[in-house]
C-alpha cells in the first residue's frame, strides 16, 4: 500500500503554494468568493529562521519563483522589500484561477519608475495599470503597500471583485472564520470542502481505495492548517467533517497507514512518523507534527520530501 503520511506534512508547501498574520483588507477585497484554497506567508518569519530558508530552499513553489525573478527584474528586492505573500485559488467557469498579493513598503512611485527606466509599458484595466513581468506574469499595484501579481486573466478576475463586479471573500463566512483560527501563524492555509476532499485523497495514497474512505469522503469538509519555527518547527492540521464517525474513520486510516510505513521507512522517513500525531475530537480530524530544527532540515533535504511535495 503506498501511503503518503509525510505529504501531510509537506501540505503547507505544495497546493498551489503550500508562508503569518491576518490579511490587510486590500487582500480581502481582490479574492473572490468562490475560493478554494488560501495560503499566507509570514516572509521575514521565513527569512529569519533555518528551518523556514531549508523548507524555501528545497521546494519553492513555481509561483513563488517566478514572482521572486520578476521582482529583481525590475528592481525590488523579495527578500527585503516583502514582508507578508497570500496566494489564492478560486473557481471559475473555465477551472481554478490563482492570484498572489505581496504586502510590503514598495513607494509606488518609485516602482513605477523602475519599470518605466526598463520600458515596461503597462495594460490598463479599468483604472488599474497591469504591467507584463518575465515568466508570464502581471502585476498591478493597489496601493504603496499591496501588489496584486499573477496571469492577466486571474488578475482581471481579482479586480473584477475589487471593482465590486463579483462578491469577495468578505462574503464567504465559513473561509472567513478559519482564518482567524490559524492566522496567528508564520504559515497558514485554508481550503474549503472539494480543496479539502482532494487533498486527502492525495495524501492517503493507496489507502483512498479502500471501501472505508470511499464510504466517508463524501463527508469530509473543510481543512486549516498552520506551521510556525518559533522554537523549531510546529505543524498542526485539522480537518473538519461532518460527524465524529467520519472523523474517527479517518484517524483509523492514517493510524494504519503510519504502522505500515513505518515497517519499511528510511531513517528520514522515521522522523517524519515517530514525530507524528494523529487524533479525532468529535466530528475533527487532528495532525500534530513538531521536531527541532536539526531534524526538520534532515527531512526537508530528503529525497523523499522533495517528491511528496510535489
Amino acid at each position: 500500500m503506498k501511503f503518503r503520511i509525510p505529504a501531510l506534512i509537506a501540505l503547507c508547501v505544495s497546493p498551489i503554494f503550500a508562508f503569518a498574520s491576518s490579511l490587510a483588507s486590500a487582500t480581502r477585497a481582490v479574492i473572490p468568493e468562490d475560493v478554494q484554497q488560501i495560503i499566507n506567508v509570514d516572509y521575514r518569519s521565513m527569512e529569519d529562521s533555518e528551518s523556514g530558508q531549508a523548507l524555501k530552499a528545497r521546494v519553492l513553489p513555481e509561483q513563488l519563483k517566478k514572482f521572486e525573478t520578476a521582482l529583481k527584474g525590475v528592481g525590488i528586492n523579495p527578500d527585503k522589500d516583502v514582508d507578508q505573500l497570500t496566494f489564492a485559488s478560486f473557481r471559475v467557469k473555465s477551472g481554478l484561477q490563482v492570484i498572489g498579493i505581496a504586502q510590503g513598503d514598495f513607494a509606488s512611485n518609485k516602482v513605477v519608475a523602475k519599470l518605466k527606466t526598463k520600458k515596461i509599458k503597462p495594460a490598463t484595466y479599468r483604472d488599474s495599470a497591469m504591467y507584463p513581468l518575465d515568466g508570464g506574469l502581471s502585476m498591478t499595484l493597489l496601493d504603496n503597500y499591496n501588489m496584486l501579481f499573477g496571469d492577466s486573466a486571474a488578475m482581471k478576475s481579482a479586480l473584477d471583485v475589487r471593482d465590486g463586479v463579483g462578491s469577495s471573500l468578505n462574503s464567504n463566512s465559513q473561509i472567513t472564520d478559519m482564518i482567524s483560527s490559524v492566522d496567528s501563524d508564520a504559515i497558514w492555509s485554508v481550503l474549503d470542502e472539494k480543496g479539502t476532499q482532494e487533498m486527502m485523497k492525495s495524501a492517503l495514497g493507496e489507502a483512498s481505495q479502500l471501501a472505508d474512505y470511499n464510504t466517508i469522503k463524501n463527508r469530509i469538509k473543510t481543512s486549516a492548517y498552520k506551521m510556525d519555527f518559533g522554537n523549531g518547527v510546529k505543524f498542526n492540521l485539522n480537518v473538519n467533517t461532518s460527524d465524529a464517525f467520519t472523523a474517527a474513520s479517518l484517524k483509523t486510516l492514517l493510524q494504519a497507514g503510519i504502522l505500515y510505513k513505518k515497517m519499511n521507512a528510511s531513517p528520514t522517513e522515521k522522523v517524519a512518523l515517530e514525530n507524528l500525531v494523529v487524533d479525532s475530537d468529535s466530528g475533527a480530524l487532528k495532525l500534530k507534527f513538531e521536531t527541532d530544527d536539526r531534524k526538520f532540515i534532515s527531512l526537508v533535504n530528503s529525497d523523499i520530501f522533495t517528491a511528496i511535495s510535489k
